[in-house]
């Protein structure tokens, strides 16, 4: 079950109390130092949880909103650090920002916001929070028993089919962008200082994912293991980045920029695998949801997974160690190229 509750967020330079919404009209180039105001809605998805902007932002300059997504992250970052860092925030805090749509076919459009100055092209727990914010405010009229629309990410559009009943949306279905195998990204091995060589999968969607076999660095996927995750899964990151680096082949996205351990699934939980995010914080995620759509292709290229096939995984912090995690590789699925 997702979640929303509404709430105004405010800035000031004299005051860090909440406020009334008042409409900013000027462009983002005009932002001075006096009073911004936000109409922003929390949600999460299983946990992780992301803030979304409705109302009060300024015109975001941008044809695409790729382009409008580059602007923010240039120009417009103390918006992000104002949303979700202390003391308005936290660390596992992201945020969304509703945007008019630049494509016809979106009902929106939105820019994710993300800790460290990440602004990803794509991200699946943000979009079913988007999309649940969207649909249970009224902004997209809700059909019940499913509403289907599509969504402008900076990665491209994104159709949602809804499950809708008694005024909210009670499941988020998602075809995301392509998600692909880096060239060449199949068992690379990186030198992790104080470690020694670790065998890597480089794969995006919508993140460039650097994903590792748990148990090949002696970890076990469990909560009690936390802070050792956190701290290989970041040496592993940094050193995949430095020493593997890949962009997106249609756009400027450099990487990677997270990582995934992947290791068994809790027994009894049905699920074909179990993972644990490290965000870019050096944080776990709080839900494996927007980290699933990576295996795919990585499943399908290593021979463990046919087109149209389904597969649960598990993550390491939800509720039971993992409520199930459901995906399917659409016909879609295929190899990056540079």
């Amino acid at each position: 079950m997702l979640h929303a509750r509404r709430h105004i967020a405010s800035r000031s330079s004299r005051s860090r109390s909440f406020g009334q919404c008042r409409p900013a009209l000027r462009a983002a180039s005009s932002w001075g130092a006096g009073p911004r105001s936000f109409q922003v809605i929390d949600t999460h998805c299983e946990g992780e949880p992301a803030r979304i902007v409705v109302g009060g932002m300024p015109t975001v300059p941008g044809d695409t909103m790729f382009e409008k997504r580059n602007y923010m992250m240039e120009h417009m970052d103390d918006l992000r650090t104002m949303l979700i860092t202390e003391p308005r925030g936290y660390p596992c805090q992201n945020a969304d920002v509703i945007l008019p749509p630049t494509l016809p076919e979106a009902a929106f459009g939105y820019v994710i916001l993300e800790q460290n100055k990440i602004y990803p092209a794509m991200s699946g727990h943000n979009t079913i929070c988007t999309a649940t914010a969207l649909l249970e405010t009224g902004m997209i009229p809700m059909v019940e028993p499913v509403t289907s629309f599509t969504l402008e990410a900076p990665a491209g559009l994104i159709e949602i089919d809804a499950a809708c009943s008694n005024g909210k949306a009670t499941e988020i279905t998602l075809k995301n962008q392509p998600a692909f195998v880096a060239p060449g990204g199949l068992d690379v091995k990186i030198n992790v200082p104080t470690f020694g060589e670790v065998s890597v999968d480089v794969a995006y969607g919508g993140m460039w994912y650097c994903i590792v076999d748990a148990q090949s660095m002696g970890l076990e996927l469990s909560p009690a293991s936390g802070k050792e995750i956190c701290r290989l899964g970041e040496m592993v990151k940094v050193a995949c980045r430095e020493q593997f680096p890949v962009n997106h082949p249609l756009f400027e996205y450099p990487g990677c920029d997270i990582m995934v351990f992947r290791g068994p699934p809790t027994p009894g939980s049905g699920a074909t695998s179990k993972n644990a995010v490290v965000m870019s914080n050096g944080v776990l995620d709080w839900c494996g949801k927007r980290r699933f759509s990576i295996a795919m292709p990585f499943l399908y290229f290593n021979q463990k997974l046919n087109i149209c096939q389904d597969r649960l995984g598990t993550s390491l912090l939800e509720k039971n160690e993992g409520e199930n995690i459901h995906g399917s590789a659409g016909t879609d699925l295929r190899r990056g190229r540079r």
